[in-house]
């Protein structure tokens, strides 16, 4: 089995900064990337930033400049460093994992339960 724990979600005033942090845990055997999805009310979800394990990350244009990506492979964690909040930010955020398991024969998609992220203006 595979677990996904996020933390680092909270209330946080427009400008301010969260960092959210993923452990993903269980018989993995390789990650090949992680990264952060968010879905606000009444929007789908939508990619945030995404990070492979060789360091090469992607981040959504509306986060660029403000949000930071990092992966540590050791402890196969990611971490997604937040500046100069804004409102707009506001929205549940969901860990992803492309994992291959031990024994497993081709990466699959895992979640983490989501938190919270609220920017107050």
């Amino acid at each position: 089995q595979v677990q996904l724990v996020e933390s680092g979600g909270g209330l946080v005033q427009a400008g301010g900064s969260l960092r959210l942090s993923c452990a993903a845990s269980g018989s993995i055997f390789s990650i090949n990337v992680m990264g952060w999805y968010r879905q606000a009310p009444g929007k789908q979800r939508e990619l945030v930033a995404r990070i492979g394990s060789g360091g090469r990350s992607n981040l959504a244009d509306s986060v660029k400049g403000r949000f930071t990506i990092s992966m540590d492979n050791a402890k196969n964690t990611v971490y997604l460093q937040m500046n100069s909040l804004k409102p707009d930010d506001t929205a549940v955020y969901y860990c992803n994992a492309e994992l291959l398991l031990q024994g497993g024969v081709r990466f699959s998609d895992y979640w983490g339960q989501g938190t919270q992220v609220t920017v107050s203006s």
